[in-house]
Formats: structure tokens, sequence, C-alpha cells
């Protein structure tokens, strides 16, 4: 046992993402469950203190920065909010002290989803590679150009600074902190206690190309995508599914395009993969998976697998062989 807590600065501002908050003291609580002891000690601050209304109409209760010292902090995570008040904050010179100062000193500091637009305007992202909500990637770029913005991955550890996506990835990045403080056993146990799924690594995509199909639901391929998901392990070529669609191979793939936003081949491979992780967390065959897939050989899947997720199936599997355990 430690002979003090790690102290952990959540910083939210109005119009705060409450899950960008709840989410993340959810984790370091279940921990300090978990272990047994308060391991972390949690401070939800906000440059004024008080009562600080979410973007869903929840009041999240804060203390003022002013009143911890920053140089006290072990994590420090900048939340989620609105672009009026993450501006406010390059009007606030006190607060950008107090958070330059606290990341200055601790172990390490980030933020979860627009969170990365407040460190990036107290210069603490540059030369950092990082990431942030999906809709938010090309503004931060834009606004920020010594920051690397990595539009995809769901969290990202660069050195001391871990960013995250956003929403339900800030628990996916407090997830992996605490398995680097206190174990995987630990981390795994936290998220069969809060009912997820599974605990996603960081390089995974924010995108679901299944959900992005649905928004698209009056798509004239809805039907068509439907079909797809269920028919993986055949023939899914341009004419064959232009043949279904009843269509020349040249228009289908034009109009599947404009509709879905990226060609059939790619949309067919990125269902077929994420079909492919979802098969690799069982104990099926690599050959089957592969089979299952739609892909001829486990060579094949293989090579595709790691150009789309820079992992091999065998390292994936063995990862999250680890976290089930």
């Amino acid at each position: 046992m430690p002979s003090s807590s790690r102290q952990v600065a959540l910083i939210t501002f109005d119009d705060v993402q409450v899950l960008d908050v709840t989410g993340p003291a959810a984790v370091f609580g279940a921990a300090n469950d978990a272990a047994g002891y308060t391991f972390y000690r949690v401070h939800i601050l906000s440059p004024q203190g008080g009562p600080v209304t979410s973007n869903c109409g929840l009041a999240v209760v804060t203390k003022p920065l002013a009143s911890v010292k920053p140089g006290a902090m072990d994590t420090v995570l900048v939340a989620g909010s609105s672009r009026r008040s993450l501006q406010a904050l390059t009007q606030d010179r006190d607060a950008q002290a107090w958070l330059q100062r606290a990341c200055a000193r601790a172990r390490r500091y980030g933020s979860v989803c627009t969170g990365a637009f407040a460190l990036a305007a107290c210069g603490l992202l540059d030369g950092k590679r990082v990431a942030t909500h999906w809709e938010a990637t090309d503004i931060l770029g834009r606004r920020h150009p010594g920051v690397d913005v990595d539009a995809n991955a769901l969290y990202v550890e660069d050195g001391r600074v871990w960013t995250s996506a956003g929403v339900t990835t800030g628990i996916d990045m407090c997830l992996a902190l605490v398995a680097r403080d206190l174990g995987d056993a630990v981390a795994n146990a936290i998220a069969r206690r809060l009912v997820l799924y599974a605990r996603r690594p960081g390089y995974q995509s924010q995108f679901s190309t299944v959900l992005a199909a649905q928004e698209k639901a009056d798509s004239p391929f809805a039907r068509l995508v439907d079909w797809i998901r269920t028919h993986l392990d055949g023939e899914l070529d341009v004419a064959s599914l232009a043949a279904r669609a009843g269509m020349s191979p040249r228009t289908f793939h034009r109009r599947f395009t404009d509709a879905l936003g990226e060609t059939p081949a790619r949309f067919v491979e990125t269902l077929r993969l994420d079909h492919a992780r979802t098969l690799l967390q069982t104990s099926m065959a690599l050959k089957t998976v592969a089979t299952q897939t739609g892909y001829a050989t486990a060579g094949q899947l293989s090579k595709a697998f790691a150009r789309r997720f820079g992992v091999s199936p065998g390292l994936f599997r063995a990862m999250h062989a680890e976290h089930a355990e």
C-alpha cells in the first residue's frame, strides 16, 4: 500500500460532456474498490469552482482550481466541452497558468474529447501525437499546426501525454492508466464491474462502419448493406454486388461511394476485418476465421489485418487473451 494516494485532477468547464467526467471518475473509483484502499484521490475542478452545467443539464459539483496545489497532482485530465467554454479558457490567464504548472509537474497529463483544445491553447501538446473527437480533428490540426492529430485512434499515449477521442473512449484510456499503475488484472476486474464488453486498445478505430451505414438507413443501399453483413464469407466483388443491386458495375461503384462515403471494396474489407476482430477474441482457428470472413487463406487475412490495424491477428489475439484473464 502506498504511503499516500495518487492525486487526480479532472478539469471541467461549463457545457462539459458529462461522460468525459463521470467515465474517468467511475474508473478511478472502481480502481480504489478493487485495490481495497484509496489509491486514487480524484479532484473535480473548474476555473471558478461551484456547480458546472453539463451538456445534458446535469450539474457537476466542482472545486476551484486555486483550491488545489498544481504541483501535487499525479495525473491531470481535461474534459471536453463546448467551443464557447473552451475559447473562454484562452481569456483566463489564471486557469492557463494553473494548468501549465500542473502539467509540467504531473507524472502524466492529457485530455478526453475536445479537452485537447484546452491543452493545445496552453502549448502543452506541441510536437505531440494526440487524439480528439473525430468531428474536431480537422479543426484542432488547423488551429494548432504543431500538434500531430491522429484522426482515427481511440486514445494515444505519447510520453507523458495521454489523449482520447472522447465520450466513452475516456473510459478506455483510464482503464489503460489503471492497468499501467495497478496491472491488467485490476483493470480487467474494473471492466467487468462496469459491464464493458471489452477493453478497447488505443489503436482501434473511432469509427463503426456498421453505425455509419445505419445512419444512412434511407440510402438505396440499406438492404444491400444488411445482406453484405450476413454474407461476409461469400463473393462480394463489385460485379457481384452490382448485379444484386441491379446496376452496371460502373454505376454501382459511383452511386455506392457517393451514398456511403467509401468504395464498395473498402466497405466490404472493413466489415470483414471488424468481424475478424470479433472472431479472434474466441478460440476459433485462424484459418476458420479467414474462411468465415471471406479470405481464401489465413495469410491473406493476416496481411489485410496488419495493414489496417498495425498488428498481426496473432498479436491481437494474445493481447485480448491477456485482457480476458
